[in-house]
Formats: C-alpha cells, structure tokens, sequence
C-alpha cells in the first residue's frame, strides 16, 4: 500500500514540474525529458484534447457509464497515453473511453503516459494501439487499416507485421469499405456481422446489396444462408451470360482465384481460351484503390 502511495505521489511531483514555464519540456533531448517521457503523471482533465487520428467514431453511453461507475470505486487501473502539445497542453494518443467515463465520474486529473511525438508518430500509435486494444466494429477497423495505408503509406505487408495479422485479414477487413454505405452502417450499428458483410461483398453490384441485406434483416438469415443467396443469384447472372463462368475452369484456376481475390482485396475477374492461355481482370473503384492496387504490386518486386 505504502508503494502505490510513493507512486501517486511522484506522478503529482511530476506534474508539477511540467507546470513550470522556465523549464517547458519540448523534446526528449530536454533538461528533465528523462523523468517525464514514459512516467506515469497525473494530468488535469481539462488540459488534454481529444485525438482527431481516434478510430473509434461513437461510444456506447450505457458502457461509458458503468465504467464511470468503476473509476469512482477503483480508479484509472490503466493510465491514458498522450503526447505533449505544448505548456500544460497534451492530446490523446490512447485511451478516450478512460478519458470520458474519469470526466463523468468528476475526476479532475487522470494518470497518463506522456510521449512527445509528431502527428504521423502519434497516428501510428493511436490506430496500431486501438486496433488491438478496443473492441471496434468492422468497419471501424477497416477505415484504421486504410487510413495506415494511405496517410502512413504501408503496404498490407508491412500493415500486416505492424498489427501482427494476416495479410488475407487485412485485406478481408479492407473489403468491407466497398460495401454499399447503407449496408456499412447496418454492419456499425450491429444489425449484421462481419461475416454478413464478407458475403454481400460477393453480389454483383451495389443494388443486390441493399436488396439481400433487407433479406438479412427482415427474414434473420444467418451467414451461410446469406453466403447461399448469394451464389444463388450470382449463378443466375452467370446463366444470363452477364459474367464468365467460372464452374467451367480448370480446378487449379478455379481455385487460385480466392487466393488472388484474398490478396488484392478485389473479386479477380479471369479469362481462360481453350489452349490454356488466358489474362486476369483487378478492378478498382477509385484513384485511390488503384494507387492500393498498385503498391502492392510493387511490394513484390
């Protein structure tokens, strides 16, 4: 007990130190940066900004609440992590539902990890430590993993070995961002599953989306009768003669297709003649996906 004392009590000694104007600490190569970068401080509430780089988009009040609950009774357990703006002016790398639910509980400081570290640095942080640590819907980690790819330029290799996921995870997830909007909030607001979602994206345009996911939601279809629908009605385009059809390829095409689909996070089109020749078709939807296309080509090499 007499440790967790000492403790609390360095973290406020620390806090003082950093509200001292004649010695503002900028960077880790200032005079004290030792004692502060990677401590545990208590910092006020109210000099800390929110992350605008925070996947997360909503919070659910009833959960926000008990864990309100539980900081009164218990305390911050797990200390916030933020970066150093400025004087007494930090911003959340970390940690946001610990930040609100210690504002409803009252508190006025809150134990914190401090880092000093640009945007980009702290974007990094802020979308690795929350794809692994929060518990966001789908699509949530799917805009974190694009936006670690645009605006950190990664290819899903390099993605892959940040997180610690499988590239064919990656990419999975990443496909549920051409999913018709509709279809994506209903996946947000927990009306259908991921796996709901991996199915529709096999539906040939965005209307058959909306059209089986109102099937989903007005008949409770589960997974496999969704992914059933949908190859139910894909075959029927197919016999339309709308699509190549790929029940007439050899086995080891057939087969390679999922793995090319998997991995350019597209539905690979392919064209075989009767000599054996043949070419393959990778769509995009943008500039943008063209230029994701692309890298990962180019990460090959």
């Amino acid at each position: 007990m007499a440790k967790a004392t000492k403790k609390q009590a360095l973290g406020r000694g620390l806090s003082a130190l950093l509200k001292d104007p004649d010695n503002d600490i900028k960077s880790v190569n200032d005079k004290n940066a030792d004692k502060v970068v990677g401590n545990i401080i208590e910092l006020e509430l109210e000099s800390i900004d929110v992350n605008p780089f925070q996947p997360r988009t909503s919070f659910n009040d009833e959960t926000l609440r008990e864990l309100a609950t539980s900081i009164k009774e218990v305390g911050v357990i797990q200390p916030i992590t933020v970066r150093k703006l400025d004087f007494n002016n930090y911003q959340l790398v970390s940690g946001e539902r610990r930040f609100r639910a210690s504002k409803l509980a009252g508190l006025k400081t809150i134990p914190a990890y401090i880092r000093i570290a640009n945007d980009q640095e702290s974007l990094t942080m802020a979308l690795v430590e929350n794809i692994q640590r929060q518990d966001l819907d789908p699509i949530e980690i799917a805009l974190s993993y694009q936006r670690l790819i645009d605006e950190i330029s990664l290819t899903q290799e390099q993605l892959s070995d940040r997180v610690g996921k499988k590239r064919s995870t990656i990419a999975n997830y990443l496909r549920l961002l051409k999913l018709d909007p509709i279809v994506q909030t209903g996946m947000r607001d927990g009306f259908i599953s991921m796996g709901h979602g991996r199915a529709l994206i096999g539906a040939e345009d965005q209307q058959q989306q909306l059209d089986i996911y109102e099937k989903i939601i007005g008949k409770s279809l589960s997974v496999r009768e969704t992914e059933k629908l949908v190859r139910s009605l894909n075959e029927t385009t197919e016999s339309s003669g709308e699509t190549s059809k790929t029940s007439q390829l050899p086995r080891h095409i057939s087969k390679g297709i999922k793995e090319f689909s998997d991995y350019f996070g597209a539905k690979i089109d392919i064209k075989v003649s009767n000599k054996g020749n043949g070419k393959l078709i990778i769509p995009f939807s943008s500039e943008e996906d063209f230029k994701r296309l692309k890298k990962l080509i180019n990460s090959e090499d």
